[in-house]
């Protein structure tokens, strides 16, 4: 008799059987759990930098034909608004189709010191905003740039653009609908190409792939070795500004900075026009010791297109439902001349200053009563304060001397007013982000319409109060230094609110 018992059929198709059950069981477990890890990396942040190999010359789909310019805003608001300004110009100068940001968190994501060469890479400033980004659409706190201020004033003949939203929906497949606040947009969101995941379009947006493939061009020259120019006849010279022995010593770095024509680098000709997308690190950009910390583009006479770009985009104001807002309180809350009082007082530097920013305001208002002829008398001079130094904190400053005093009276905005959150509702319907920029080839119009859960609200106090200040008929006040008192100055000089 034979040691092992031989099997009958009927047991070997059950054996079969079992087996092929098994095979597909886990077939399946691995299909669930393979979409749903899709499912979240659409919606969530992800470390992984890794592209399958397979997909790595796949360079959009509902977007084909269009070549874009994409970059890494960064540290507040107002720098983030002079870093799209330039993309814009860089956009128009390379002829592609710029990507619009959202409005990011401030300072999330920081740059570092270019007088001191000690800024953060192009590729790492790109993936902290790619994930930083993903974190808005998360937290349904998305509202895009295009969404504040009034890009139409530059993209309507001179360059073209494209919502985030739209570019990662369409070109990259991405579910982007917590990122919507409208019909239009989850309408948009909807249309997924069949093939693009999370991991793809982060790593070529970042750049983390290098320029190894055929879909992004990843500009790693960043203020330490570049100043970007255009039309001039300097093309790789040094710059006036070099690092320091010292620093080159202490630092054990060989930074040369040159100053290089960004139309011969980039433009026509070069490897990069041959890629779909130029990814830039920061284009922010600052005078320096008689240099440009990165990009020296002030005057083109030699090209009337681009000079006439420039004289528009001087002053891009708000979106019309922020400077109607503004203009509301001015009219229906103050109701007088008045005065602006812009106060920065904690943030960076400005919490070492306030000696001298209390001072400004004391000697404007010491001038304007010896002006009564600009106000009644008998009235107080009435004085819109915005400043970041809260109430309960005013106790022993000059502010807490100001409330007191009857000669004078204080006017400021609360975020949750219902002035702020009803023209927040309103911008947010307008969907002027959407409505301005390049939408797939596939999307057939209103029709296709449909409603969608909405985002949180926008925090946009601070715009708001800028118009109020844009009104200010007893002039303006500013902290020497803010970004935000310039442009408040800007608005003033472009006379933004017509009583």
């Amino acid at each position: 008799m034979s040691r092992w018992r031989k099997r009958s059929p009927r047991n070997k198709s059950l054996f079969f059987l079992s087996v092929a059950l098994l095979v597909l069981f886990a077939l399946f477990v691995a299909f669930c759990l393979s979409s749903s890890a899709d499912l979240l990396r659409s919606l969530l942040p992800s470390s992984s930098g890794t592209l399958d190999a397979a997909r790595s010359t796949q360079c959009g789909f509902s977007l084909r034909g269009e070549r874009f310019l994409w970059f890494a805003p960064h540290s507040g608001f107002s720098n983030q608004v002079s870093e799209l300004k330039n993309a814009i110009l860089f956009a128009a100068i390379l002829n592609r189709t710029l990507i619009v940001p959202p409005v990011l968190d401030h300072h999330a994501v920081a740059l570092g010191s270019c007088p001191k060469f000690r800024v953060s890479s192009p590729t790492e400033l790109r993936t902290a905003v790619w994930d930083h980004i993903m974190e808005l659409v998360r937290d349904r706190r998305y509202v895009s740039m295009g969404d504040i201020i009034d890009l139409s004033v530059v993209t309507s003949s001179m360059v073209r653009t494209v919502d985030f939203r739209i570019f990662a929906s369409a070109w990259c497949g991405l579910n982007m609908e917590q990122a919507c606040s409208g019909g239009l947009c989850c309408a948009i969101s909807g249309i997924k190409s069949a093939v693009g995941n999370f991991d793809q379009c982060r790593s070529l947006l970042s750049g983390l792939q290098g320029n190894n493939n055929q879909c992004t061009y990843a500009v790693e020259d960043d203020c330490r070795t570049t100043v970007w120019t255009y039309l001039q006849d300097n093309d790789e010279t040094l710059d006036s500004f070099q690092a320091g022995k010292e620093l080159l010593k202490k630092k054990k770095i060989s930074y040369v900075r040159k100053r290089r024509s960004i139309s011969k680098a980039l433009g026509p000709g070069s490897k990069a026009a041959m890629s779909p997308i130029l990814a830039f690190g920061t284009l922010f950009s600052a005078p320096y010791r008689g240099s440009e910390s990165y990009i020296d583009i002030h005057e083109v006479p030699g090209d009337p297109r681009i000079q006439s770009l420039l004289k528009k985009m001087e002053f891009i104001p708000f979106a019309p439902e922020i400077l109607a807002a503004g203009k509301e309180f001015a009219l229906n809350k103050i109701k007088k001349p008045f005065l602006c009082a812009q106060l920065r007082l904690l943030d960076g530097q400005f919490k070492n200053h306030w000696k001298t920013t209390f001072s400004t305001l004391e000697q404007k208002l010491k001038s304007l009563e010896l002006k009564p002829n600009q106000r009644i008398l008998s009235d107080p001079i009435n004085i819109f304060l915005m400043t970041d130094l809260p109430s309960v904190n005013w106790t022993g400053t000059y502010l807490a001397d100001l409330a007191k005093d009857s000669t004078y009276q204080l006017y400021s905005m609360e975020e949750k007013s219902e002035l702020v959150v009803q023209a927040a509702k309103r911008l947010m319907a307008s969907e002027h982000g959407i409505r301005y920029s390049v939408l797939p080839r596939n999307y057939e119009g209103s029709r296709k319409k449909k409603a969608c859960n909405q985002v949180l609200l926008p925090d946009i106090l601070l715009y708001i109060e800028e118009s109020v200040c844009s009104c200010a008929s007893l002039g303006f006040v500013g902290t020497a230094g803010s970004t935000i008192a310039e442009n408040i100055e800007l608005m003033r000089k472009k006379n933004t609110c017509k009583l």
